[in-house]
Parts: C-alpha cells; structure tokens; sequence
C-alpha cells in the first residue's frame, strides 16, 4: 500500500473569501484534500499535516528551510509527499527545495490550485490527482504537478494568472503529462543520482541576492546602491541572449566593480525561453570579461534560488568561487551545458 503524506503550506487551494478582505488561507485539518487523493488512490494511505497557513507572496527563503526539514524530516516514513503551495511563489520554493534536498529517492511534489479547493469549477482536484500520480508513478525528485503535467521543479515557471494552465515547464520536456489514454512518463527522475546513497539536507540560504531587470536607460548607479545595501549577489535580467548597454551608461564596467567587490553576479535572459549565450556579441563577451556568471538556460526562479542557496553553502570554501563551481553544476535538472 502507497503511503502519501500532504504537507499544506496555505495557498489559494486552502483559501476560504472572507468578505470584504478576499480570499486568505485558513488552518484545517482539510478532509478536502485527503478526501480527494484517496478517492484517487483507494489503496493508499494518505496523511496530512499542515505546517504553514500563508498566502504564498508571504513565503520566502525562511519559509523553504521549514518546508525542507519537514520534507527530510518525514521522508522515509512515506512514499511519498504533496506540498499544498501557493501559486504565485511556488516556481521559487520548488526550485529552492530541489538544491536543499539532494539525493531525494522518493517523490516530493509540489501542487496548488487557481480557485480553492470548495469552489464549484475549481482545479484543485485535477492537480491533486496528477500529483498523486506523480507518487504512484515513482517520479523521484523535487517536481511540479499542475494542469495534468509533472514538471522538473527547477523548470516550472507561473506563466498565467487565471488560466488553469498556470504553469510551464520552461527549456524542458514535461516529466509525465495524463492523456485520455492514461499516464505518459517520460522520465522517473529529475536528475540521476546514487540511489545507494541517502537524501542529504542542505538547507543553509543566503537571503542577500538581488533581482534586477534591465531595460533601456538602466543607470549604473544602481549597481552601487545595491553594493551599498549589503547584497552578496545579484540575478540580472539581460536582453537577449544576454546584452546590456555600455554607450552613454556604462553597465558593464560596474558589473566589473560589482564582481571585484565579491559579488557574485549571475547573467539569466528576459526572454522565457532558450538560452543565455555570451559568447554570440561583442557586448556579451565584455560582460563575460567583467566577470559574471552566465545563466545559461535557466529560468529567473531558478537562478535565483540557486544563487541564493550556493551563497549559503559558505562551508565549501570562499563563496564567490564556491558559487562559480555550484552554477558550472547540474544540481537538479535546472540548466542544459550544451
């Protein structure tokens, strides 16, 4: 018999409308959910605690080390576990998840709704079932599981705010996706591993990385008042394939000063997909001389968990070149070195 555990973190699927404040996640014991999932899975056991009551604009990096010591914590007594999330930050906290656990041999799936779980048309049931589906199927890793597809947790991206397809797998396949002819897997894993080798928590999070997104007129001051606010890195949304003025302002040779002071500056895309590729312009090998971290095809979320996780792995050695080795590294399926 298949052993589920639910760990509810809040979100729109745990929501009630309070009236004249909107909807807000309330803490129950939810039969609703455990309702749902063993409908689903009749021969399953299903457990369900609840250890967050947030919307999820309220969960951040302290938030992903409770939810990853609860993962680790309770991870050999069950085959495997949903995480009830939020949508809005639930790309973040799958992402953050998957470079805290590392070797995870079981399923731990992320899932959530766009109405909640008691509305008359909500999704809340569908993306239960595909979750569980993800546990009965033996998918191992740190996925997403929304609208009937299971993706890499590190690749899934919330690209709608009220359609039901609310999210996408980002520069990857879909894990599994559920046709009308059943459940198509693709792959049981989202990285390989040692599966003679335990699950090891990391959960140590640096909260001092910055996002910024350029857009044309960005002055180079910014950079120094991001110094100045004590950041120790910086996720920088560039044009492209990765391009940023350096005519009239001059982006470039700040992110030089930047790296010199020992922040760790990651290169990502404002374009959803395909890559990152510094080497094509003369502008992306200036700022490849600068000294920066190219991001390759990972999405924003990513990169930013990743960053902030790799800044916290202070025990490796000097953070800036221990960061340079994380991203040059497949930790979880989250970038394609090709």
């Amino acid at each position: 018999m298949t052993k589920i555990l639910v760990l509810s973190t809040g979100g729109t699927i745990a929501s009630v409308n309070s009236g004249k404040d909107g909807l807000s996640p309330v803490l129950t014991s939810n039969d609703d959910i455990i309702g749902h999932i063993q409908a689903f899975c009749p021969d399953s056991t299903v457990e369900y605690i609840p250890i967050l009551n947030l919307d999820s604009s309220n969960i951040q990096p302290e938030e992903w080390q409770i939810i990853a010591r609860h993962i680790y914590n309770l991870m050999p007594d069950y085959d495997g576990i949903i995480v009830t999330h939020g949508t809005d930050t639930m790309a973040y906290t799958a992402s953050a998840i998957a470079f805290m656990l590392r070797n995870v041999n079981k399923s731990v799936v992320f899932t959530g709704s766009q109405l909640p779980i008691d509305a008359p048309l909500t999704d809340a049931a569908t993306n239960l079932y595909t979750a569980a589906s993800a546990v009965k199927s033996g998918i191992k890793g740190v996925t997403v599981a929304f609208d009937r597809k299971i993706m890499n947790g590190t690749r899934a991206v919330k690209v709608s705010t009220m359609g039901f397809n609310a999210f996408e797998s980002v520069n990857a396949p879909y894990m599994a996706q559920i046709m009308a002819d059943g459940m198509r897997v693709k792959s049981h894993k989202t990285i390989d591993f040692d599966e003679s080798r335990q699950p090891i928590l990391y959960a140590d999070i640096c909260t001092d990385v910055f996002l910024l997104k350029i857009i044309p007129g960005t002055r180079p001051e910014i950079f120094d008042a991001i110094a100045d606010m004590g950041y120790k890195g910086l996720v920088i949304e560039a044009f492209g394939s990765g391009g940023m003025h350096f005519l009239n302002r001059d982006l470039i040779e700040k992110l030089g000063s930047l790296v010199k002071r020992g922040i760790a500056v990651v290169v990502c895309s404002q374009c959803l997909y395909e890559k990152t590729d510094l080497s094509t312009y003369a502008v992306g090998k200036r700022i490849l001389d600068a000294g920066v971290i190219p991001g390759m095809d990972m999405n924003t979320e990513s990169a930013v968990a990743k960053l902030m996780w790799a800044l916290g792995q202070e025990s490796y050695g000097d953070p800036i070149w221990n960061v340079i080795e994380l991203f040059n590294t497949n930790i979880a399926g989250e970038v394609t070195f090709k």
